[in-house]
């Protein structure tokens, strides 16, 4: 993976020091996540290079965005990535664990944006800060799930992408700390691939549809390799140059 700064058009990421490096999940998240209730406040959990952070700068007019992560370099770089931007002024980092933060934050934020480690097999590389940034052992979906009921505001949402094989699981961990679906979008590579991940939209109120009813789209990125659909094209073209 590069190593190169990656140029949005209005802001520029270094990830360098990065173990995971800027890929479309996150650009997915950062672009989809609901800002229609035009929060205030924005969490960022597991943060990496900043990148979802940066998207929501430019998306909302929310006057604090606040992200977390704990391995050390990412921290820096996505420190650095902060203050090189033209938002320094509302993003700030914090160097915990969630676990740390949870406890010692008495905040709440209106809306708590994810992307969380989410490789549960048991095959490791020899890269101890790319594990830790791509293994559920690092971030387990529950504990993810537990601290963000605490941190989110009565009327705030969450938003995550994980496996589409993992949707059914964390749906129902959720459900036990009482956050529910709202919206639900399906990721496929081409329009004969399956389903490669779901970005999940989560709040304290339940959906008035059953649970097999719940607004879900489809999203195809390409309809063959490098013929992006319009779909994709409308969704990320504030951010990719190309688009």
């Amino acid at each position: 993976m590069s190593s190169t700064p990656f140029v949005f058009k209005k802001f520029t990421v270094n990830q360098d020091q990065c173990a995971m490096k800027i890929g479309t999940d996150s650009v997915l998240l950062g672009a989809w996540a609901s800002l229609k209730k035009n929060p205030f406040s924005i969490l960022d959990i597991g943060a990496g290079t900043g990148v979802i952070s940066l998207m929501l700068a430019q998306r909302s007019n929310a006057e604090l965005i606040d992200a977390i992560e704990i391995d050390d370099n990412a921290y820096e770089q996505c420190v650095e990535n902060f203050e090189a931007s033209p938002w320094g002024d509302r993003l700030f980092c914090y160097h915990a664990s969630l676990e740390a933060f949870t406890e010692e934050i008495e905040d709440k934020y209106d809306l708590i944006i994810s992307n969380p480690p989410f490789y549960s097999e048991d095959y490791k590389t020899e890269n101890k800060p790319r594990d830790l940034a791509r293994f559920t052992d690092a971030m387990p979906f529950a504990h993810l799930i537990e601290s963000v009921s605490k941190l989110l505001s009565e009327q705030g949402t969450f938003s995550v992408i994980i496996p589409f094989k993992e949707e059914l699981k964390f749906i129902d961990l959720a459900s036990k700390a009482n956050l529910f679906p709202n919206n639900i979008l399906h990721v496929k590579g081409n329009p004969t691939s399956e389903i490669k991940r779901s970005l999940i939209e989560f709040s304290f109120r339940e959906s008035d549809n059953p649970p097999d009813c719940i607004k879900t789209e489809v999203l195809i990125i390409e309809t063959q390799r490098h013929q992006y659909t319009q779909d994709y094209i409308r969704l990320t073209q504030d951010f990719y140059l190309k688009m």
